[in-house]
């Protein structure tokens, strides 16, 4: 992604001829969608092909109007990706751009020098990875395996900033833009101790950038192998779930039988049950890897004007990070129960 930060060039309407004679150095889209994904995009994403390039003029019209300081990216590729992700409704697609933002700006330990070699440690112990088949809805499997993260080699934020790349990468496709992702989370093994690390606080921006912060469909979410903690586990996070996303939780126990109804065996690796070999979570790394300076460039186009400041747009958390940490104390006790 690349193209101007600001909105000090912004072009005229969508259809104008002199378009390119304004931003002549903003690159072209040129979709890449198959006929079959255009044809689902018009019919689940309302995206209408011949109205694509006004709809995200549309909405660039909006951020340099209401948000002239956000400091984000403004190329059609860009934009597309939350245009997509809220079904071109372009107040809802801008306001999870703004929150994309937001959420960027408000937890430094997270996003703070964000790149691939940074969360190396992290990508090598497979915590995070991505399966190399997609489901028959042609979506990404993300694994996700809690018990491959020791507690006292780094915190639990650099777990959260793997995901987050993971989720960066995935995104630049278009046919996941359309299709979504499905994640599959393995619980097995997680202790009371390991628990005790995704508290309310995390809970919630965990889950805010996953629901309202970041332009990704996310269409199911397994759970295998949860232990009886897990129960704790779920009643911190359901709080901050909306019922639509609630509603795509499916919780599998040791039950593969189940987790092949929702994930047929031919996708998934011989640990759960499937018929394609061994986990093996090198390609993915090695891909990540290989993306760093594509996400130096792309990361360096979300930067605030130097004449802003991040409380410009945010209010402060810290209210909420103290009802949180009240609601954990809270939750303690439930936790030690479970457990």
């Amino acid at each position: 992604m690349s193209g101007d930060s600001d909105c000090t060039r912004t072009s005229p309407s969508a259809g104008s001829p002199s378009d390119s004679e304004f931003l002549p150095d903003r690159p072209k889209y040129v979709c890449s969608l198959s006929p079959d994904l255009i044809t689902k995009a018009r019919e689940e994403l309302q995206e209408k092909p011949e109205w694509r390039l006004r709809d995200v003029q549309a909405l660039r019209d909006m951020v340099c109007k209401d948000y002239p300081s956000l400091g984000t990216c403004l190329d059609d590729a860009f934009l597309l990706r939350f245009l997509r992700a809220r079904k071109f409704d372009y107040d809802r697609a801008l306001q999870l751009l703004v929150n994309y933002h937001t959420c960027r700006r408000s937890w430094p330990e997270v996003f703070d020098n964000l790149k691939p070699s940074a969360i190396k440690p992290v990508l090598e112990s497979g915590f995070v990875t991505v399966l190399p088949r997609l489901d028959p809805e042609g979506r990404h499997i993300v694994c996700i395996r809690p018990d491959r993260w020791t507690p006292s080699n780094y915190p639990i934020t650099e777990n959260i900033r793997a995901i987050y790349l993971t989720l960066e990468k995935l995104i630049q496709s278009e046919e996941t833009q359309v299709n979504g992702i499905v994640i599959l989370a393995d619980y097995k093994g997680v202790s009371l101790s390991k628990a005790s690390h995704f508290g309310p606080f995390v809970a919630k921006k965990v889950i805010g950038i996953l629901q309202d912060g970041f332009p990704i469909r996310i269409k199911a979410v397994n759970i295998i192998n949860e232990p009886r903690i897990f129960k704790g586990i779920f009643a911190i996070i359901k709080p901050f779930l909306k019922e639509k996303i609630a509603n795509r939780f499916f919780l599998h126990g040791c039950d593969l039988n189940s987790l092949h109804q929702n994930i047929p065996p031919v996708i998934l690796p011989e640990e759960y049950g499937g018929t394609s070999g061994k986990l093996d979570i090198s390609a993915w790394n090695e891909l990540l890897l290989a993306s760093e300076d594509d996400f130096l460039h792309d990361f360096s186009q979300l930067v605030l004007p130097c004449d802003s400041s991040p409380h410009d747009m945010l209010v402060s958390g810290d209210a909420d990070e103290k009802q949180c940490d009240d609601s954990l104390r809270g939750m303690k006790p439930q936790l030690y129960y479970c457990y």
